[in-house]
C-alpha cells in the first residue's frame, strides 16, 4: 500500500524532532496564550475606574495606584519566568501550562473580589507569579516542533501573544458598561478556565528521556554550564530587550507627539491608531517571516528585521501629518513581527533541549525588561531632549542590535569553517 504525502509530511516532522500532536499542541498553545493576555490587558482602559471604586479618591493617587496595579503582574511575571522555565525542563511544559491557566483562572476570578486598592495590587502580583502561559507556550511549541517548522509555528503563537496585546483593551473597553467591572473579571477568569481544560485533555507532550547521573550532575552546573557556545542565547536575550524597548519607547510620549499633527478633539482617536498599528503589523507578519526565517535562517531575519526597523525609525522623527506616523508604525510592525519567533528559533537550536525551558524563561524575563525599561528611556529622553530624540535614540540601538547579530553570526560561520578545514 503507497503511503498518502500526509503520512510521508508526518513521518518526515516525526524524524526531524516533533512531536506526533505538535499541530493540536499548538493550537491549543495559541488560544491559550491569546485567552492569557486578554485577561492580563483587558483591565487597562477601566483600571483608573476600578481603583476610584476601590476608595481611592485623589487624582494622583489614582494615577498611582493604576500605574503600580498594571505594572505589578509584569514584574512578577518577569521575576519567575526562568523559575518556571527550569521547572518545565525539569517536570514536563504540558505540567506547567496547567498550573499556569488555572492558577490565572483563580487569580483573575479574585481581583473581581478585591475589597481594596492593595488588595488588587497583591492579587496583580499574584496573577504574575501564577501566569506565564505564553512563555510556558513558547517552551513546548519550541521543543516540540520540527525543527523545520519551528519558526512557522512560533510565528503562529506570537501573532496569538500580540493578537492578545491588540484585543484585551477593546474587551475592555467594551464589557464594563454591559455588565459591570467585577463581572468583566469573572468572565476573564472562566475563558481562562475553558483554556486550562483544553490544555489538561487536548495536550500531548512527547515522553520525556529518563533521568540518567549525567543529566543530573549537568543540572546541578546550571543551564548556562549546559551550552557549549552561549554566544547566540546572549545575542537572542538582547535582541529580545531591544525588541520591547523599540516596541515601549514611544508609549510616554505618543499622546504629546500626536498633539502636534492632529486637533485636540482627534487626539486620543489617533494616539490609539498609532499604538495599535505596530501590534497589527506584528499580527500578520509574525508566521510569514517565521516561515521564512525556516528557509532563509532564523538569523539573517533577525538581522533583516532589526536593520529595517532601524530604517523606518528615522522618517517616524519627520512626520508632518498622523496618517504617515500610522502608516510607519504599522510597516515597522510588520518588520518586528519576525523577531520573537526567531528569537525562540535560534536559542532551541542551538540549546540542549534539557535547558530549553530555562533559557526561553531567560529570554522572556528580558523581553519583560524591555518593557519596563523601554517607556522609561522613552520618557526621559523625550522629556530631556525632545520627543524627534526618542525615535533617533531607538533607530541607533536597533542598528547596533543588527550590527551585533551580525557579528555573532558570522564568528559563529567563521569558527565552524576553521574546524571543518582541520
Amino acid at each position: 500500500m503507497t503511503p498518502s504525502p500526509r503520512s510521508i509530511a508526518q513521518a518526515t516532522d516525526n524524524n526531524d524532532g516533533g512531536a506526533p500532536h505538535w499541530q493540536r499542541n499548538l493550537i491549543v498553545c495559541v488560544f491559550g496564550s491569546f485567552t492569557t493576555i486578554v485577561a492580563m490587558t483587558l483591565l487597562l482602559p477601566f483600571l483608573p475606574l476600578y481603583v476610584e471604586h476601590l476608595g481611592v479618591t485623589d487624582h494622583a493617587a489614582i494615577v498611582q495606584w493604576s500605574g503600580i496595579a498594571f505594572g505589578a503582574t509584569f514584574f512578577s511575571a518577569a521575576l519567575v519566568a526562568p523559575l518556571w522555565g527550569r521547572l518545565a525542563d525539569l517536570y514536563g511544559r504540558k505540567l506547567m501550562l496547567i498550573r499556569s491557566s488555572l492558577g490565572m483562572a483563580v487569580a483573575m476570578s479574585l481581583i473581581g473580589m478585591a475589597h481594596n486598592v492593595w488588595q488588587l495590587a497583591a492579587l496583580r502580583l499574584l496573577a504574575g507569579l501564577l501566569g506565564g502561559y505564553a512563555s510556558g507556550s513558547t517552551v513546548l511549541v519550541a521543543t516540540q516542533t520540527p525543527k523545520g517548522r519551528t519558526g512557522w509555528a512560533l510565528g503562529v503563537l506570537a501573532s496569538g501573544i500580540m493578537a492578545g496585546n491588540l484585543v484585551g483593551p477593546l474587551i475592555g473597553g467594551i464589557l464594563p458598561p454591559l455588565i459591570g467591572i467585577r463581572q468583566t473579571f469573572f468572565a476573564a477568569g472562566a475563558a481562562i478556565f475553558v483554556a486550562f481544560l483544553a490544555t489538561a485533555f487536548l495536550i500531548r507532550e512527547a515522553p520525556r528521556p529518563p533521568r540518567s547521573a549525567g543529566s543530573s550532575k549537568q543540572r546541578q552546573q546550571g543551564a548556562w554550564a549546559s551550552v557549549d557556545d552561549r554566544r547566540p542565547a546572549v545575542a537572542m536575550l538582547v535582541t529580545g530587550l531591544l525588541l520591547m524597548v523599540a516596541n515601549m519607547s514611544i508609549e510616554p510620549i505618543i499622546t504629546v507627539y500626536v498633539a502636534q499633527l492632529v486637533s485636540v478633539q482627534h487626539v486620543t482617536m489617533v494616539a490609539g491608531f498609532v499604538m495599535s498599528g505596530a501590534a497589527l503589523g506584528s499580527i500578520l507578519s509574525a508566521s510569514r517571516l517565521g516561515k521564512l526565517a525556516d528557509r532563509v535562517g532564523h538569523w539573517n531575519v533577525i538581522v533583516g528585521c532589526l536593520a529595517v526597523a532601524a530604517v523606518l525609525l528615522i522618517p517616524q522623527a519627520y512626520v508632518t501629518a498622523a496618517w504617515q506616523l500610522i502608516v510607519l508604525r504599522f510597516l515597522m510592525g510588520l518588520a518586528l513581527g519576525g523577531l520573537l519567533p526567531c528569537i525562540a528559533s535560534v536559542i532551541r537550536h542551538n540549546v540542549p533541549d534539557r535547558v530549553a525551558g530555562t533559557l526561553l524563561g531567560y529570554s522572556t524575563s528580558s523581553q519583560y525588561a524591555g518593557q519596563v525599561v523601554g517607556p522609561l528611556l522613552g520618557g526621559f529622553v523625550g522629556g530631556h531632549l525632545g520627543m524627534r530624540a526618542v525615535f533617533l535614540g531607538t533607530c541607533v540601538l536597533m542598528a547596533g542590535g543588527a550590527l551585533y547579530n551580525r557579528t555573532v553570526q558570522r564568528g559563529r560561520a567563521l569558527a565552524r569553517a576553521a574546524t571543518d578545514n582541520r
